[in-house]
């Protein structure tokens, strides 16, 4: 299983997210262009020493992204979803999709998506922050596919 991000803008989101990937077992890819210089500080801060412990591919764009997908399915978590994320069969192959911070993905990459599915959460709030979203979304695709860790 792995989690891509769609041109994240935030360095302690992708730091959080690289310690998550790391934690679970799960590789992350990253889609350029981000808001922030990879060398950034806050990335290995958030991250701390779990960076050398999860494998991260950065990507040119979605479509030398794409180019990588193979047999996967990609699952994009948009709030524009009515399919909840509980209700939804993972696969063991899935590559989890988020967006970027503050405007999700471009209607090209959703479309290129063949599955849509949304955290669900109250209406009086618009959004979780992307980290927990990613959090939230990995744990129970790898506790659907039995890929937690023991």
């Amino acid at each position: 299983m792995r989690i891509a991000l769609f041109e994240p803008e935030i360095a302690g989101n992708v730091g959080a997210i690289l310690r998550l990937g790391a934690c679970l077992g799960a590789a992350v890819d990253l889609i350029e262009p981000m808001g922030f210089a990879w060398d950034d500080r806050r990335v290995r801060r958030t991250a701390m020493d779990y960076i050398d412990h999860v494998s991260v591919t950065r990507h040119a764009g979605f479509d030398a992204f794409a180019a990588t997908v193979g047999t996967g399915r990609l699952v994009l978590f948009t709030t524009k979803s009515r399919q909840s994320a509980y209700e939804f069969t993972f696969r063991p192959d899935d590559i989890l999709l988020f967006g970027k911070e503050s405007a999700g993905v471009p209607g090209a990459v959703a479309e290129a998506c063949p599955a849509r599915v949304r955290l669900p959460m109250r209406p009086q709030v618009r959004s979780m922050n992307l980290a927990t979203s990613a959090a939230l979304a990995l744990g129970e695709a790898l506790r659907q596919t039995g890929g937690l860790p023991e």
